[in-house]
């Protein structure tokens, strides 16, 4: 009997994440959502299902992305289904990215023991994600998701008008779904830069052990500003040049992408969204909030760096649309070179004399 062998002469390892591992624990630990009448339920979901389309010609309309395009609706789930569909997306970005793991026995454990890392993160961010344009799940095709029992209790929590809210979120995530399918080169840009980073982690780890004492030096000697501390930092201080660039580029590009996503929907104004500025005021006190522990996880998540990309994404956005207007800023979707490099996010001057001269 034979074996498919490796360039070595042996058989490669298993996967390095036991994802189905992952989706189990998380959909046993997250937490149920709110308990609402069945009726309300239903009628959610079917708003939240018709809107996506609504929503996606407001954002074109805005923006001028995403011309003869079809209109997809939007796809609602529970906190489980989102955990199912956000781990079947995070596979599929990072399959042959990650280095195999080990054969046997030892293989199966590491493989068991990040899938377990994984399903906490995902369990925690299960109970908090609205919704989700995920370019790479549905068989590569990209999915719309909406999380119904997070968006009924974000809405109840903030207590602003549902119909609002529900309109507001959907705007977030169709300017995400125009940015990937309206730009032909991003999806397979951002896998590109996603596996150039996850393929260094290993060099990355390997000489850390040999800088150690530099690695200690540096985590002393920084003064890390809002933008790079936690998580950020300590990545940022154990990576290569080679590695360190690469980190930069996604820093960027995310920063970009959610800013922008971010400005949208509160540009598109309160002719459609009544109450934009009464949601945006409850919605960014709720996100610096949250008990001790959650902001303790939220930082070790790096989910509050997330937090800041917003704000400085969405002010790079609005400086280079005030500046140029809206077509002028549509030059970054012109190709990678266009994209603004990290230090032109905090600088959108410096894009636009790069960029437009």
């Amino acid at each position: 009997m034979s074996e498919a062998a490796g360039g070595n002469g042996s058989a490669p390892g298993p996967a390095p994440v036991d994802w189905g591992l992952a989706v189990a624990t998380a959909q046993r630990l997250v937490r149920p959502g709110p308990v609402i009448p069945l009726a309300e339920a239903e009628r959610t979901v079917a708003e939240l299902r018709d809107v996506t389309g609504v929503a996606e010609n407001h954002v074109r309309e805005l923006t001028g992305l995403g011309a003869g395009l079809t209109v997809h609706p939007g796809e609602v789930v529970d906190r489980h289904g989102w955990v199912a569909a956000a781990a079947a997306g995070l596979e599929a970005l990072t399959d042959g990215a990650l280095p195999t793991g080990a054969n046997g026995y030892l293989g199966g454990v590491m493989a068991g023991g990040a899938g377990l890392q994984a399903g906490l993160v995902l369990a925690y961010l299960g109970g908090r994600v609205l919704g989700q344009y995920d370019p790479f799940g549905g068989a590569g095709a990209g999915r719309l998701l909406l999380v119904a029992p997070n968006v009924v209790a974000a809405q109840q929590a903030l207590d602003v008008p549902a119909a609002d809210f529900r309109m507001w979120v959907c705007l977030h995530e169709c300017t995400h779904r125009l940015q990937f399918t309206a730009v032909p080169w991003l999806r397979d840009y951002f896998a590109g830069e996603v596996g150039r980073f996850l393929a260094g982690l290993e060099d990355t780890a390997g000489s850390a052990l040999s800088r150690l004492p530099e690695l200690i030096r540096g985590m002393r000697e920084r003064k890390a500003s809002d933008e790079r501390g936690g998580p950020i930092a300590v990545m940022e201080i154990m990576q290569s040049p080679q590695q360190r660039a690469v980190f930069d580029r996604l820093i960027a590009l995310s920063t970009l992408l959610e800013g922008h996503a971010d400005h949208v929907m509160d540009a598109v104004g309160p002719t459609v969204v009544p109450s934009v500025g009464l949601i945006r005021q409850r919605f960014t006190a709720r996100r610096r909030g949250g008990g001790l522990l959650d902001r303790a996880l939220r930082t070790l998540l790096g989910v509050d760096a997330k937090v800041r990309q917003y704000a400085v994404g969405a002010e790079f956005t609005r400086q280079v649309v005030d500046a140029v207007g809206m077509d002028g800023f549509n030059a970054v979707w012109t190709a990678p070179d266009t994209l603004p490099l990290r230090s032109e996010i905090n600088d959108p001057p410096a894009w636009l004399r790069r960029v437009h001269g």
